[in-house]
């Protein structure tokens, strides 16, 4: 046989996430700036201002999104890990999916995005225990409606494409690989 095939490792894009705490930084400290130089333009400071309870909602949003970013930005964890063993899956889980307990993976388009899909056997799935949820936005691992024991691992923010990672599938196990 020739030389070993390297793992393939997806870990959070440097810029990707800094950009994205840069960019909500910068618009929570615009909307500050914009009521600092127009007070009469600004919300009272009182639950009953209905502006107020906006403003204060999409500034806790930005809040977070330049917490994620930068905790992302300063993981250099892998997220994602191919290789002959399997499949490793992070984002919180830290889960090793071996390919005896994979049954297919697939591309799946969602928009203009591919998404990496992986079928997961019912027991190793449920030991796995992945956690998914249908209404965390920032997760890199959901559910897949109407496919009980299958994930969607979704490569925004990650270095490497789902093209990739698909194609690092198919170097170590071209049978589980589906159209």
């Amino acid at each position: 046989m020739g030389a070993a095939v390297r793992p393939v490792e997806a870990r959070y894009s440097l810029l990707h996430n800094i950009s994205m705490a840069a960019v909500s930084a910068g618009m929570v400290t615009a909307a500050i700036v914009y009521f600092v130089r127009n007070p009469t333009n600004a919300p009272t400071l009182s639950l009953n201002d209905p502006r107020f309870v906006m403003f204060a909602m999409l500034a806790a949003a930005m809040a977070y999104y330049v917490y994620v970013g930068i905790s992302h930005y300063l993981d250099r964890t892998p997220q994602v890990v191919i290789d002959s063993g399997g499949v490793s899956l992070g984002f919180g889980r830290n889960c090793r999916l071996a390919w005896s307990d994979i049954q297919w993976v697939r591309l799946r388009r969602l928009a203009l995005r591919p998404q990496l899909e992986i079928g997961v056997a019912p027991e190793a799935f449920i030991a796995a225990n992945l956690r998914l949820s249908m209404w965390n936005l920032d997760d890199g691992l959901r559910p897949i409606r109407g496919m009980p024991t299958a994930v969607l691992v979704r490569d925004n923010g990650l270095d490497v494409s789902a093209s990739a990672m698909l194609d690092a599938a198919r170097t170590f196990r071209p049978n589980l690989v589906k159209s």
